[in-house]
């Protein structure tokens, strides 16, 4: 098959997939043949970071009535559950894992509609060049040749921490999802993770389900925990804003009003915003979306992004049995000694806690700095990309097409998922990545056959 008659998917995960899948379906509705190239550096086709987990009690955000990876078929998830013999209801929060294993039947189910096909190549993405025709290159030598590309790399690793941490320390998780990451950290040592958000929870669930004797401490800035999810979840309440450019006063003050006339109950006011969020944001300035992302993000997420029931009360009773700490401060520095690890906090009001524990592991989050991934820097430095306005990703049109230093769209590179955070700010959940991806299909098939050398 000629190269323009493949697309090229960088990135293996939820947002890899879901790109795929949606594609063939497109292509299959248009009788057209197409190969899709999966380019995965770790091998975990339709798992990627967040489903590759093989804890159980690592569990999805949201009900299964919700996580349908098929844009325009909400029961989808629900019936290939029930047909894997699994006692599933709509509210129930399923395993990542068994998650994963769903991706991953879509992904093969389309590589059985007639005349298409998934080609997985195990490998990093390293360069990409474009005259005349798009290849990615690859590390070690080769490259896969395509009418058009998609960058699903999906969220990026922690920002590091070289100040405070030995380069190279042993001790030292610098991405608890790197593949056996976290194997190592189930020795019973105390673990001090950093962030306490929801990577902390799958870090504290795992590390102290690992060893009867483990004791986890978390420290951020805010000591903020997600939040868990109600049972039963309320409906969405709608929360009225004025016409025209949206200043984060007004916005905030709309919600705090709808919080209010909801009775305090503030969950379906936020789930009510949800199908807003893009739209409110982009009626936000610059400015104004920097001081959200200072300000009011991180309470935003804690609400937004909440944890089922189960892992709540599973987290509370760690906490009450004295194994999970979480600590309002800063790390100051971390030293390596015999035993493990010597850490500083910087607690507030100049006092300095100092913890001896055998792991640190960097649970802050997605990293913000997108140079700090060798693919995307080539794509900055040669300007076939540049930053979005914020640097939380890539600058892009409405429709994914990634634009380049100048600001002209090439045409043939898409993106999606957490990539297109910036302009978009809710762009990671699963959700908000098959609406992009089915969205993205029909002009990923028009770039390779009405113009595959635009």
């Amino acid at each position: 098959m000629s190269g323009s008659q493949v697309v090229a998917v960088v990135g293996g995960g939820a947002s890899g997939t879901l790109a795929a899948v949606h594609l063939l379906r497109e292509a299959r509705v248009r009788a057209v043949p197409l190969e899709v190239v999966m380019i995965d550096r770790y091998g975990r086709y339709g798992l990627g970071q967040a489903y590759s987990t093989v804890d159980p009690h690592h569990l999805l955000n949201a009900g299964a009535d919700k996580m349908s990876g098929l844009e325009g078929d909400a029961g989808h998830l629900l019936r290939w559950a029930r047909d894997a013999g699994l006692a599933v209801c709509g509210s129930d929060y399923l395993p990542r894992r068994i998650y994963g294993r769903y991706l991953r039947a879509l992904l093969d189910g389309a590589e059985e509609w007639p005349v298409r096909g998934v080609r997985r190549v195990t490998g990093t993405a390293e360069a990409l060049t474009g005259d005349p025709g798009l290849r990615v290159h690859l590390s070690g030598g080769g490259y896969v040749e395509a009418g058009a590309v998609v960058l699903a790399l999906g969220n990026r690793a922690p920002a590091a921490w070289p100040r405070v941490v030995e380069a190279g320390s042993p001790r030292y998780v610098a991405d608890p999802w790197a593949p056996e990451a976290l194997a190592r950290v189930g020795d019973g040592a105390p673990a001090l993770v950093l962030g306490t958000g929801l990577t902390m929870v799958d870090v504290a669930v795992t590390v102290t389900g690992a060893h009867p004797d483990a004791v986890v401490y978390a420290v951020s800035r805010h000591a903020l925990l997600p939040r868990p999810h109600p049972d039963p979840v309320p409906p969405p309440v709608a929360t009225p804003f004025p016409d025209g450019p949206l200043g984060i006063a007004t916005l905030l003050r709309a919600v705090r009003v709808a919080v209010r006339d909801n009775g305090g109950d503030w969950c379906g006011v936020v789930d009510g915003l949800r199908p807003q969020t893009q739209s409110l944001w982009a009626r936000l300035s610059p400015d104004d979306q920097r001081r959200f992302l200072d300000l009011a993000a991180r309470y935003w997420e804690v609400h937004r992004h909440r944890i089922p029931p189960a892992t709540a009360a599973r987290i509370a009773a760690l906490r009450a049995a004295g194994r999970l700490h979480v600590l309002r401060g800063q790390l100051v520095r971390a030293v390596t000694g015999p035993g493990g690890l010597r850490v500083h906090l910087d607690t507030g009001g100049g006092a300095v806690r100092e913890l001896d524990v055998g792991w640190l592991v960097n649970a802050t989050g997605p990293g913000a700095d997108i140079a700090r991934d060798p693919f995307l820097a080539a794509l900055l430095a040669t300007g076939t990309a540049r930053p979005d306005r914020l640097g939380l990703g890539l600058e892009a049109d409405p429709g994914g097409v990634v634009l380049d230093a100048a600001g002209r769209p090439d045409g043939r590179i898409f993106a999606l998922g957490p990539l297109l955070r910036g302009s978009l700010y809710e762009s990671t959940a699963i959700a908000e990545i098959r609406a992009q991806a089915a969205a993205l299909a029909p002009r990923l098939l028009d770039a390779i056959t009405l113009a595959p050398r635009l």
